[in-house]
């Protein structure tokens, strides 16, 4: 007896996976959430006040968001690789003074003061790295030591007084438009894209997340994960000097006063509720930006309700809360289904 035999299927043998539907991929992308309420935050605000969506308002979320989001995304290079940079804040104070101290007192043209800070600041982020990998400590302690000394270091160069005559580039970086847009809002997202494509498109971007989200299986697998730590702590400790450069130029002054505290805590919360996980190995860029969007909107939009800012505070810190029990409900699912 004869018997036939089907033809194979072509290709590798076996029936082509169904394409998943786009509204489905959407729905599924880690930072679709996110992205929505910034989208209601934004529409709601903008009904309740004209003012809100008014090209004046725009610009100056747009130097906000370009501040804050620069030290969000160095915040979040030190989180992917599990670890935590308590300083950012604190280091853009510091920053500002010391530009402002070698521009006016040292008499540095701006360029070089700028280069001089951004060298200093390097400096302080390869101390964090080294200590966290070679010495083992704890980065929370590292980066709290830096943020109590850069605080002091503030408080010593100016005497509490705010350094004056700053060079007129500073004001030029800070304050510029390119088509109405604020040139800092076009630098930040120049790095913006610039992680982006490290992280996402790079071997050096995925060693990041493999050693903060196994850094015993990167260690096995050839990962000189030292290495990829103490870049990120740099990195990090580098874009808070480069956004010192903007605040400064805003400002228009070296003030020591309350410049950069609990920016920190705006960095994280803006990690966290753009998706980065705390123990490290998770997030994109793109949660990133979308998190510092939504903290700025919910912040000028308390500012534009006239509501009393003692309770600015208040939301933000309960929107951290948020945050971080849906970073650890998240983590819990992705472990069982493991």
């Amino acid at each position: 007896m004869k018997t036939t035999t089907a033809p194979a299927p072509t290709g590798a043998g076996t029936a082509p996976e169904p394409r998943t539907p786009l509204a489905r991929r959407l729905l599924e992308t880690p930072e679709v959430g996110v992205i929505a309420a910034c989208v209601l935050v934004f529409t709601a605000l903008a009904l309740d006040k004209s003012t809100f969506a008014g090209a004046v308002n725009l610009q100056g979320m747009g130097f906000d968001l370009a501040q804050y989001g620069l030290i969000a995304i160095g915040e979040s290079l030190v989180i992917l690789t599990g670890g935590i940079d308590l300083s950012v804040g604190a280091l853009l104070g510091t920053s500002v003074i010391l530009m402002s101290w070698f521009n006016v007192r040292a008499g540095l043209p701006p360029v070089l003061a700028i280069l001089v800070t951004l060298l200093i600041a390097g400096a302080v982020g390869l101390v964090h790295g080294l200590a966290v990998t070679r010495l083992k400590m704890a980065p929370f302690v590292v980066t709290l030591v830096t943020y109590t000394v850069a605080q002091g270091v503030t408080l010593a160069i100016t005497s509490g007084t705010s350094i004056t005559g700053i060079g007129g580039l500073f004001s030029d970086i800070g304050q510029m438009y390119v088509a109405q847009i604020p040139l800092p809002l076009i630098l930040f997202a120049v790095v913006a894209v610039a992680a982006w494509f490290f992280l996402e498109r790079t071997y050096a971007g995925r060693q990041v997340y493999a050693v903060g989200g196994n850094p015993e299986a990167a260690r096995l697998a050839g990962i000189r994960g030292d290495r990829r730590v103490v870049s990120m702590y740099v990195t990090s400790s580098l874009l808070s000097a480069f956004a010192g450069i903007m605040v400064l130029g805003r400002m228009g002054v070296g003030s020591a006063s309350g410049v950069g505290v609990g920016w920190e805590l705006s960095a994280i919360a803006a990690a966290v509720i753009g998706g980065v996980s705390l123990v490290g190995g998770q997030g994109r860029i793109v949660g990133i930006v979308a998190g510092t969007v939504l903290l700025e909107l919910i912040n000028n939009g308390l500012t534009t309700l006239q509501i009393n800012s003692n309770y600015t505070n208040i939301v933000l810190g309960c929107v951290l809360g948020l945050a971080i029990t849906a970073d650890r409900l998240r983590a819990r699912s992705v472990a069982r289904r493991n």
